[in-house]
């Protein structure tokens, strides 16, 4: 089981950054594919980004030219850059890994918070 911790949530202007880290305890991280997941109040969990072993990286329509997903396999941490941040993307954003490469994700965080206010 892979232990991870996410940070750098918090409340923002609308039009502003943030940068979430996703730090994990799995001995092989430079072979797992990681996510990002957001869920609003009241909403389902859904997909925002990917980063797959090659560092091939996938977004969500709603966040492609905003968001960028990126990894530091030395530090077994992965970035999620949010920049443009709209009031929809308030939501507690989960970090997620998938050791298999199957897009079944095995392991998720606890989440952090991001608001974005207008």
């Amino acid at each position: 089981q892979v232990h991870i911790v996410e940070s750098g949530g918090g409340s923002v202007q609308a039009g502003g950054s943030l940068r979430l880290s996703c730090v994990t305890s799995g001995r092989t991280f430079s072979s797992y594919a990681m996510g990002w997941f957001r869920q609003a109040p009241g909403k389902e969990r859904e997909f925002v980004a990917r980063i797959i072993w090659s560092s091939t990286t996938y977004y969500a329509d709603s966040v492609k030219g905003r968001f960028t997903i990126s990894k530091d396999n030395a530090k077994k941490t992965v970035y999620l850059q949010m920049n443009s941040l709209k009031p929809e993307d308030t939501a507690v954003y989960y970090c997620a890994a998938d050791r298999n490469g199957d897009s079944a994700y095995d392991d998720w965080g606890q989440g952090t918070q991001v608001t974005v206010s207008s």
